[in-house]
């Protein structure tokens, strides 16, 4: 047990040491952060919809009046005693962005209604214009069907379901997109770690194989206890630069306001221009943070660190025996490899069905499959799993690891010290069967 320890000490200190593992554990959260500043910044600058729009009304639609909405900044002139063909060559030079035409129609037909501009317009202005069109093409026809709009109005219904989650401590309000997001997330970090930390066990084990430092170290330790040090060493390193990734991001969402005052003063205040579609775009962030507060946090991070640390000790043993069968052709670990990815990528794929119907068959039979359940349990988990689901997708991955490091011990004993020959996966099949 003292020889795994110094095996996993020196694994461990080896990469913190390292100047890229500093680089990535400081600028990684920082650039998310500094990212999502940014993204509040811009939604809330209220600089979009700046246009110059000439109408020609021949339908007469909006009577000579057309109203901007919120945080829209355009304005609207309406021409007269012109026609399509003469204005269009001219609009431009007149000091207009955009020229809309509405040609006449009967309240029954569709009206070929054109935008005239001198490049591809914005999505969020066309959206805007064509809104305002449908708008008042449904005032004409029922206007000419003797309907007064604004019974109309009364009458029509504009229902959102409120989903409440009934628990223990009372009901709280469930935000869809935001369950959504985060076991999407939570998914694509798992499968992220288990690539990522289980390529670098394999390259560490390459390397230690291709210097001969392995057979030094061989000598004072067996080689399973290289392996588990190898593992448990490279595993930890993963878990510092996610615990400091977590306290980083933590800071900065307290510095954040104070080095962006305007931003989150813009978003408080009411007396600000284009107030009220900040005061929108601020009751969107408190629906996501109530959303987020009716999840089980506690159980979503319990089970992000188990099938975290279960993942990759499954996935970091079978990366393991393969880094110890290659020397230094690199072809040869990506053939090896490719059988071990194929689960990793069904793993992801599953993950997006089960964020969409998380009580699925496949979804069910992917988070408990050991294989793939750290991604696909990680998908369903948001959503509300039997208990006995979770219990026994976490037996299954702990009885999965323990009998694949059993089995990729065997191969890693034998091809850590083997060198010159290209190993087969029929060859390493005997390496398991032979006895002694």
């Amino acid at each position: 047990m003292n020889k795994i320890r110094l095996i996993i000490e020196r694994e461990y200190m080896t990469r913190v040491k390292r100047k890229s593992f500093l680089l990535t554990t400081l600028l990684v959260p920082v650039v998310i952060v500094a990212f999502y500043a940014i993204i509040i910044a811009v939604s809330i600058s209220g600089e979009s919809n700046t246009q110059r729009v000439a109408i020609l009304d021949e339908a007469n639609l909006f009577n000579g009046n057309m109203e901007a909405g919120k945080g829209d900044k355009s304005t609207y002139t309406f021409i007269h005693n012109e026609t399509e063909q003469s204005f269009k060559p001219r609009y431009k030079n007149e000091g207009y962005t955009l020229f809309l035409y509405i040609p006449e129609f009967s309240g029954s037909d569709l009206p070929h209604i054109k935008l005239h501009s001198q490049a591809a317009v914005n999505l969020f202005v066309k959206s805007a214009l064509e809104k305002k069109i449908n708008g008042a093409v449904e005032k004409k026809r029922l206007t000419a069907a003797n309907i007064d709009p604004e019974i109309y109005k009364n009458i029509k219904a504009d229902i959102e379901i409120e989903n409440a989650i009934d628990s223990g401590k009372g009901e709280k309000k469930s935000i869809a997109g935001v369950a959504y997001a985060v076991s999407f997330i939570a998914g694509i970090l798992i499968y992220m770690i288990l690539l990522i930390y289980g390529t670098m066990v394999m390259r560490g084990v390459m390397e230690e194989k291709t210097n001969r430092i392995a057979e030094v170290i061989v000598s004072s330790a067996k080689p399973f206890q290289l392996m588990l040090g190898k593992i448990i060493g490279i595993g930890a390193v993963g878990l510092t630069q996610f615990a400091i990734w977590i306290v980083v991001m933590g800071l900065l969402q307290f510095i954040i306001p104070l080095l962006f005052p305007d931003v989150f003063h813009q978003l408080s205040d009411p007396a600000v221009a284009g107030a009220a579609a900040q005061r929108a775009s601020a009751g969107k962030i408190a629906d996501i943070i109530e959303g987020i507060r009716s999840l089980p946090i506690a159980l979503i991070l319990f089970s992000f660190i188990f099938y975290f640390l279960g993942g990759y000790l499954l996935y970091a043993a079978l990366f393991a025996a393969i880094g110890s069968v290659v020397s230094e052709d690199q072809q040869e670990a990506q053939q090896l490899v490719f059988p071990v990815m194929m689960p990793l990528i069904l793993g992801f794929v599953i993950m997006t069905k089960a964020i969409n119907d998380p009580d699925s068959g496949i979804a069910v039979f992917g988070s408990l499959f050991p294989l793939t359940s750290p991604i696909v349990m990680m998908g369903r988990v948001t959503y509300g799993v039997p208990w006995w689901q979770l219990g026994l997708s976490m037996l299954l991955l702990v009885l999965t690891f323990l009998f694949f490091t059993w089995v990729t011990a065997k191969i890693y004993r034998t091809g850590i010290l083997l060198y010159g020959k290209k190993v087969t996966w029929r060859e390493m099949w005997r390496w398991l069967v032979r006895k002694g």
